[in-house]
């Protein structure tokens, strides 16, 4: 049996009068597009901030294969609506994820934001300023910026909540060439179970003192509202 990319082995996390986690047991396997559902305040960032070593579990642990040092993670935050002054184009803004400023990126790293605006399809807007750019445009752009190192792991944090329904979906096709073409490992937290049952490949359905792990192809749309609480 091969090594996972990250198992997570009966993970406690609390906080005083508040027990978020206890004895959560799941692996993310090298390649898959793993979906964490649940409905709003079930733990979903706070696993993400685990994962990332921002918050330490009070049991359990986290491990990562072959360490941690050796994963590179890309973030995508929830949608993030800068203001139209914001003065960094698009290139520049995927840029800060290397060096910083584009004056100072070598040629082998402009290349590499050049890839990351070519897979995200923003090499034609990469000289709009990013605060003059559409809610849909803005969020590729930070998945841009999330894959310009290469990770093997991306996550993406209610990456698609505040895009209406056809942005969500181009910023999932995306996502899925990434998983499917390059083997980047994805975890996707949402609670939009119609987005998640159609991208993912597995599921980790979260809801007060319950814990659920598998294969998302087996569950049907009401079974994972049972699994999670959320309505669609």
């Amino acid at each position: 049996m091969t090594e996972p990319l990250i198992a997570v082995q009966h993970l406690g996390i609390g906080f005083p009068n508040n027990q978020v986690f206890k004895d959560l047991n799941f692996n993310i396997e090298q390649g898959d597009f793993l979906t964490v559902i649940g409905e709003n305040g079930v733990g979903k960032t706070t696993l993400i901030r685990a994962l990332l070593g921002m918050l330490k579990p009070t049991a359990g642990q986290i491990k990562y294969y072959p360490n941690k040092k050796a994963i590179k993670i890309g973030y995508v935050p929830q949608f993030r609506n800068l203001d139209q002054e914001y003065p960094l184009t698009i290139e520049d803004f995927v840029g800060l994820n290397l060096k910083g400023w584009q004056p100072w990126l070598s040629r082998a790293e402009h290349r590499q934001v050049a890839t990351a605006l070519a897979v995200t399809n923003l090499k034609k807007l990469r000289q709009r300023p990013l605060g003059m750019a559409s809610g849909g445009e803005k969020q590729r752009a930070y998945l841009a910026q999330a894959i310009v190192q290469q990770p093997q792991l991306l996550i993406l944090d209610e990456s698609t909540a505040s895009l209406d329904n056809e942005m969500k979906y181009e910023l999932l096709d995306l996502v899925q060439n990434l998983n499917q073409t390059s083997n980047i490992t994805v975890f996707f937290v949402t609670h939009d179970l119609p987005l998640a049952k159609q991208y993912a490949k597995h599921y980790l359905a979260l809801k007060p003192g319950h814990q659920q792990f598998g294969n998302i192809a087996d569950m049907s749309i009401e079974q994972l509202k049972e699994a999670t609480n959320v309505n669609v």
